[in-house]
Parts: structure tokens; C-alpha cells; sequence
């Protein structure tokens, strides 16, 4: 095992503000004394997380009061922190960001109540907005709700929706048709008890966490239930995800923090004929590589998270470079970790063996590495 000593030096760059830097020290601090959690159950662990993060104070970061604008530096702070101690925090704080991240941005008073339940820890929340047939395509989204007297009727399914079956409430996206494709979306508010909305699904995948695929059947809400206008959902998930896409680059830093560390380590043992892994300028120029790219990541991701704190409407361009750039080199660098420890590196239960399952997800969600790079080169070629 490595060390889990946090490497504080990249907190003297001028991205950060002396609040920031006792945020990251207060963090590391908990982390220590608290985490990993026993992943044994994976609900009760979720569960859990969120309530002491809540009790911690630190699910405050996770959304914004009225008319206050979320710290996207603190946030990537947060998720790069507990990622590197443990991914499965990392998720709990993240989903109660992400799953209220429209209702920080857009909600009315009625539906900021629910935020001051997830921000403690007492409710958990969830975004959904993925669908059998239509995932980073969100246009595409085939999900309807129709006007009632009373409000909407809500039918179709949402699939590998993260919180799934443990959530209190959900945001969810459905076509109201007031034009076609992305301009025909609208945003709602729905509690995990409404009537006709069933968990279809739980499903299971390579680094576990609450996953699963909902189903709704004329699901009844309230006019109270729509988030911002009419018409407004795709706006609002695209508004959401500018936000949330640089803190999932930053989650995976923490990942590949944690895996340089843990080759240091191990480059550094005693080898029965002498000497240490280290020694070979094959393995120095391996170390150099995932330096490099540890370095290069957290500069595009707290470039992102700068420039958005310092009042940009959008930053799509930055948000894409970081959430790319910073998974993909991320994924290299656990590679890397694990060959250096050889067949260690494969056994289940090592901390480079759980880190190179827990990596791979974050190249697909929030818009896979291929979605990014189209944004990218669309804003390269505007």
C-alpha cells in the first residue's frame, strides 16, 4: 500500500483563494478518519456517506442559497479529494450535486426546500436524464409528459440512472413537445414515492454503486413540479452538466493521484537481488509520464472551475478539454500503476486493482469521451 499523504502543492496556484485551501485541508483531514467506508453493502454505504458528509458540513458545497452562485472550485476540490480516498464518496457527494444541480440554477422557493434536505444529508438525490435509447444523445430524448388539469403525466424510461432505487427524489427530463428535439424538453421535480414510478431494474456493473433503470408509468405531478419553463430542459441539463463536467476530470485527478502514489510506493520496495524498481530509467520514464499527466489534468480542470467562478455564463470549451482530458489520462495512469505492480496489480481487493474499475465509468457518463471532443472541435471550428 501506498501512502495517502495529499500532495498540497498545486493549492499555491493562483486558481485558488486561502477559503479553498482550508476547504482541502479540513477534507483531508475527515478523510483520514473516515474513509474508505465498508462497501460491503452498497446501498447502506451510499447511504451512509451522504449522511456524514451531510452531518460534516462539507454537502453545503454541494448546492448554492438563492441567488449565491455554486463554487465549482470547491466542488472539484471536494470530488478530487474523496476520490482519492475513496471513489465510492466521491460518488455520494457528487449525485447530491449533480441530482439538485438544476434546482440550484433554476428552481423556484417550493423546490429549493428539497435542497435544503440534500445539502444535510437528509435526502438523497438523483438526475435523470439517461435513456435506453438515447444517452449522450439528448435530444433524443423519448419520455413524455403531457399536460393534465392538474399538471403532468409522465411516461417512458430512464436507464443507468446513478442513485437509482435509493433516491428521495429525482430530476427528470421529458419531452413536452414545444418544438422538436432539444428545444421540446422540460425539467420536473419527482419524489422516489410517486405514484407510478417503479424501479424496473437495479443493475450491476464493474465498480458498484446504486444504478438502476426506472420506469414511469402516467406518472402524476404537479404544476410545482416543473423546473424553470416550458421548453427549458435541454438548457437546463446542458447548464447542469457545464457545472459538473470539470468535477468529474476532477474526481478522476483524485483516482490518478492516488494511483502515482500507490507506484511510488511500490517502485520504491527492496528487490531480492537489490536495488529498487526505481532504479531503471524505463520505470523513471513510466513516472515522469504519469506525473506529466496528473499536472496537465489538474491544470485544465482548475482552469475551468477558475473560469467559471470568475462569473462566465458558460464554459462548455473548458468543461469538455477537463472532463476529457482528465478521465483519459487518468485511465493511463491507473494502467500504469498496475503494470508497475505486476501481478499484485491484478489481485481483487489491491487499491490499483479497485482504482482501474472505478476509472472506467468516468469516460462515459456526464457525455462520453467522444461527445466532448465533438464539443471541443465545434467550438475549435466556430
Amino acid at each position: 500500500m501506498g501512502t495517502r499523504k495529499m500532495d498540497k502543492s498545486f493549492l499555491d496556484w493562483p486558481f485558488f483563494e486561502a477559503r479553498h485551501r482550508e476547504l482541502a485541508a479540513a477534507l483531508e483531514d475527515w478523510s483520514v478518519k473516515h474513509l474508505p467506508a465498508d462497501h460491503g453493502d452498497t446501498d447502506a454505504a451510499c447511504k451512509g456517506l451522504v449522511a456524514a458528509l451531510g452531518q460534516a458540513g462539507f454537502l453545503r458545497h454541494s448546492g448554492a442559497n438563492e441567488g449565491e452562485r455554486l463554487d465549482v472550485r470547491s466542488l472539484c476540490l471536494i470530488r478530487e479529494t474523496l476520490a482519492r480516498h475513496d471513489p465510492l464518496a466521491d460518488f455520494a457527494f457528487a449525485m447530491q450535486g449533480l441530482g439538485m444541480g438544476a434546482v440550484t440554477l433554476f428552481g423556484t422557493p417550493g423546490q429549493r426546500k428539497w435542497l435544503e434536505r440534500t445539502r444535510a444529508g437528509q435526502a438523497i438525490s438523483a438526475f435523470a436524464l439517461t435513456e435506453p435509447g438515447a444517452g449522450s444523445d439528448v435530444a433524443s430524448t423519448a419520455t413524455t409528459a403531457e399536460r393534465t388539469p392538474g399538471g403532468w403525466r409522465l411516461s417512458g424510461e430512464k436507464t443507468y440512472i446513478s442513485n437509482g432505487g435509493i433516491a428521495d427524489l429525482y430530476v427528470i427530463f421529458a419531452r413536452t413537445g414545444e418544438a422538436p428535439g432539444a428545444r421540446g424538453l422540460s425539467a420536473f421535480l419527482m419524489p422516489a414515492d410517486s405514484t407510478g414510478l417503479s424501479v424496473a431494474e437495479r443493475i450491476e456493473v464493474i465498480a458498484p454503486h446504486p444504478l438502476a433503470r426506472l420506469k414511469l408509468a402516467g406518472v402524476e405531478l404537479p404544476e410545482a413540479a416543473l423546473i424553470g419553463q416550458p421548453g427549458e430542459g435541454f438548457k437546463i441539463a446542458m447548464s447542469v452538466l457545464d457545472v459538473f463536467r470539470p468535477t468529474v476530470g476532477a474526481a478522476a485527478l483524485g483516482m490518478a493521484r492516488r494511483a502515482l502514489d500507490e507506484a511510488l510506493a511500490r517502485v520504491a520496495l527492496p528487490r531480492a537481488g537489490g536495488g529498487t524498481l526505481a532504479d531503471y530509467q524505463i520505470v523513471q520514464g513510466h513516472l515522469a509520464d504519469m506525473a506529466l499527466k496528473v499536472d496537465a489534468a489538474a491544470l485544465l480542470i482548475y482552469r475551468a472551475a477558475w473560469t467559471k467562478d470568475q462569473g462566465a455564463t458558460r464554459i462548455t470549451r473548458e468543461a469538455a478539454m477537463a472532463k476529457l482530458y482528465a478521465t483519459e489520462a487518468a485511465q493511463e495512469v491507473i494502467d500504469t500503476a498496475l503494470q508497475l505492480h505486476g501481478g499484485d496489480g491484478v489481485r481483487c481487493g489491491s487499491t490499483v486493482e479497485a482504482l482501474y474499475r472505478d476509472i472506467r465509468a468516468l469516460r462515459i457518463y456526464e457525455g462520453a469521451s467522444d461527445v466532448q471532443r465533438v464539443v471541443i472541435a465545434r467550438s475549435v471550428l466556430a
